[in-house]
């Protein structure tokens, strides 16, 4: 006679001879029990409330299920828990930890679920500047960019002395026929080229730009925006602009030179450049054969180029020759030599400018800044800014509640995978919620100080 078996009950194999059987029937339980510190973040440095403000609501309030902070909240924290397609909200709109991060226990009409579907947060993610007729909810973009400066300044309890402010494009690739597609031959594809900036993990600018530009297009408008809003808060806090060789441009350096704004970016080398530095190549060179390994040197000297720079300026060479051949390198810079000297120029600020492509990279391998797949650049510019709040988010967890753990430098996706994907079950009662995470969990005490800290912060 043939067994009779659920497509819902899954059988393994048997261990000491007892039977291993697994549903999808544990009732109220989650795997994202971990949420709930960023529940504790958010109430830490306000996030949600103040990004929801940012979006205008011309819905018709009796007839709202889903208000707009709760879909910013949902958006954000989904986006942070690893879930990047709105289509994976028809399910998560019946999680019960999400439902007590954004708020919402319980749906006002009892045929629909406490949180939202993917088609209202669809709407969310295509509303225009302004709400019209046909779009109810719509979007201020200039606020929206307020907000990430200044979150960044509260970061701080005293003004520092002295902030760098990192400034770098990165590609985006396209696949379909996105509104602003362009084939860019650098990156050998059709991409967008976002601006960033960062102070050193703190997200200041995510700006979705056409790839057919400059790379440092746009760059004097936003640093003029930024550095306004800093200086309105620390008026004497004396300012550092780093980048590659893509925006060591005249009108740039100019406007810091004139705004008491020094910088340090990167010097596309030529051959009048590699002409000047030719007996510290030598030098190096000489140096690498006789020890058979690398050898650096550094050059210190006024450059003007022939025509595309206003001024002459302080240029700084690395001369290295490698086992593979010579190796020159340039930046130019406003700071003074009677300041810093050549090498630790180089080598202590320069070089450091590549923890900002490593924030980048969470951006877009863990908080899926690069999804846009929307037909228009306004839609796919709320995507970037959604997984940008993400990333504060989960930047201001790192910061703020993990700061003496192990995870204190981690990336975003180690700590979701860590602390945040935590198996649990929810139950609720009248008085309370109960969520019973794992007891094999492995990082309780993590957790814990996570808990104590964030709680401390939001006092």
């Amino acid at each position: 006679m043939p067994t009779e078996c659920s497509r819902d009950l899954f059988g393994f194999v048997p261990v000491e001879g007892r039977r291993v059987e697994a549903a999808f029937d544990g009732g109220n339980a989650t795997s994202d029990a971990g949420a709930l510190l960023l529940g504790a973040t958010d109430r830490a440095i306000g996030l949600v409330g103040r990004f929801a403000a940012c979006f205008a609501d011309g819905r018709d309030a009796r007839l709202v299920e889903h208000s707009i902070q709760t879909l910013v909240a949902q958006r954000v924290f989904g986006i942070a828990l690893g879930y990047e397609d709105l289509v994976d909200h028809d399910q998560l709109r019946h999680d019960p930890v999400l439902a007590t991060l954004v708020g919402k226990l319980a749906a006002r009409r009892a045929d629909c679920a406490p949180l939202a579907g993917k088609s209202t947060l669809n709407r969310l993610e295509h509303a225009p500047a302004s709400a019209s007729r046909y779009h109810k909810i719509g979007h201020d973009g200039a606020a929206i960019e307020r907000l990430l400066v200044d979150l960044f300044l509260e970061a701080h309890r005293t003004a520092p002395r002295e902030i760098v402010l990192d400034l770098d494009a990165t590609d985006d690739p396209l696949h379909g026929h996105q509104e602003g597609r362009f084939f860019h031959g650098y990156y050998d594809g059709y991409c967008y080229l976002p601006l960033y900036i960062f102070c050193g993990s703190h997200l200041l600018l995510a700006k979705l730009r056409r790839s057919n530009i400059d790379a440092s297009a746009g760059a004097v408008e936003e640093v003029t925006r930024i550095v306004g809003q800093i200086r309105a808060r620390w008026p004497r806090v004396e300012i550092v602009l780093r980048a590659d060789s893509g925006f060591a441009r005249d009108a740039l350096m100019s406007w810091c030179e004139a705004n008491r704004v020094d910088y340090v970016f990167g010097l596309a080398r030529n051959e009048r450049l590699v002409g000047q530095i030719a007996d510290e190549l030598a030098a190096a060179e000489a140096e690498s054969l006789a020890k058979h390994g690398p050898a650096r040197r550094f050059a210190d000297f006024a450059w003007q180029t022939l025509d595309s720079w206003s001024c002459e300026r302080r240029v700084v060479a690395k001369a290295e020759h490698l086992p593979q051949g010579s190796n020159p390198r340039f930046i130019v810079t406003s700071l003074p030599a009677n300041e810093i000297d050549a090498r630790a120029l180089y080598e202590e600020v320069y070089c450091a400018r590549g923890q900002v492509e490593n924030r980048i990279k969470e951006q877009q391998l863990d908080l899926f800044a690069d999804r846009t797949s929307a037909a228009t650049m306004k839609a796919n510019q709320l995507r970037l800014w959604f997984a940008s709040f993400a990333y504060v988010l989960l930047d201001a967890l790192r910061r703020i509640g993990l700061r003496h753990t192990q995870f204190a430098t981690a990336t975003c996706g180690t700590i979701r995978l860590k602390l945040l994907k935590i198996g649990a079950q929810v139950r609720q009662s009248v008085r309370r919620i109960k969520v019973a995470m794992a007891s094999a969990c492995p990082y309780q005490d993590e957790f814990h100080l996570a808990f104590l800290y964030l709680k401390r912060a939001a006092c």
